[in-house]
């Protein structure tokens, strides 16, 4: 019976889109990866904030499986999970890994890098990621010292020797992989890749799902690519962050809600003299028990974007 009710946990994890689809867990090894079938493979990272718990390990990283060879999808905070990635891939096939593919520059997507230097891959990223880690490289390092500790080992930059700055297409053999960079959005490094076999669209953090969207870059550059992502036709979406959604017009929905407020919340502040400390409580109220880690991550949002509006 408690075997049963254990079984029973772990299946209400799995969206009922998928629950006849193949997830591989090994029971002796956390690092744990979902198949969505016709060779993609997802890694979901946990919902932790940076300051609570970091452990490298938060975003969802992917890997494409051709007829040629692999395609990775982000790598992961670390060397460590990206060792772990590079095992799981090991498990699943023989093939060479081909390409290792950055979705923009934040940390806790490019470290896992560093494990893949032995299969001389080549490594795509946006037309101006290779600057924008080099620029980043002091404080990255820093940071990893401070939230991993001994983890941080080995987690070093590594640039992307492929610079997407117009969309381009990757070789698998019997599938294309299209890669598109964007102008400044959740960062001004922000790449998607479709799958041209499974239609399935690889949005790196220009969709957040569950977990309250972060905003580095440009709120209104971000609200328009999501925008564009809405017209795309793709069947299902793999988030930087959340479940996979067949109703990704309904997730990109969601996110653009809240973009969307917080933007008018924003500009009603500014409008009226409220200083941003006011706003961080108050823009984007509505939409608190909507997202995890609302509450901090809506104040780092403010913050940031708080300073740009005010010279609109």
């Amino acid at each position: 019976m408690q075997l049963f009710s254990l079984l029973l946990f772990s299946l209400a994890f799995i969206s009922c889109a998928h629950a006849q689809e193949k997830a591989t867990t090994l029971k002796d090894n956390p690092f744990a990866i979902e198949d969505l079938g016709s060779g993609i493979y997802v890694h979901h990272g946990k919902h932790l904030d940076i300051d609570v718990g970091y452990q490298g390990d938060i975003c969802n990283i992917s890997f494409v499986v051709g007829r040629k060879g692999v395609a990775v999808i982000d790598t992961g905070g670390s060397l460590k999970v990206g060792n772990q990635l590079r095992d799981a891939i090991k498990k699943v096939t023989p093939l060479p890994i081909l390409y290792v593919i950055n979705t923009h520059v934040h940390p806790d997507h490019i470290f896992g890098n560093a494990a893949f230097k032995q299969d001389k891959p080549k490594f795509v990223g946006h037309a101006k990621l290779g600057d924008a880690m080099q620029l980043r490289q002091e404080a990255y390092d820093k940071l990893n010292i401070r939230y991993l500790g001994a983890d941080a080992k080995g987690s070093e930059i590594v640039k992307p020797t492929i610079m997407v700055n117009e969309p381009i297409d990757l070789d698998l053999g019997d599938r294309a992989l299209k890669v598109t960079p964007y102008p400044n959005a959740h960062t001004n490094t922000d790449i998607t890749v479709i799958d041209s076999k499974t239609s399935t669209l690889f949005t790196g953090d220009l969709l957040f799902i569950e977990r309250t969207p972060v905003i580095e870059g440009d709120i209104k550059g971000l609200i328009a690519a999501i925008e564009a992502l809405k017209s795309y036709p793709v069947m299902q979406v793999v988030p930087g962050h959340g479940p996979v959604a067949q109703d990704w017009v309904g997730a990109l929905n969601n996110e653009q809600r809240y973009l969307n407020a917080v933007l008018t919340d924003i500009r009603t502040s500014i409008k009226n003299g409220s200083d941003m400390g006011k706003a961080m409580d108050t823009a984007a109220a509505g939409e608190k028990d909507k997202w995890l880690l609302f509450d901090i991550a809506n104040r780092r949002n403010v913050n940031t974007l708080y300073p740009a509006l005010e010279w609109e």
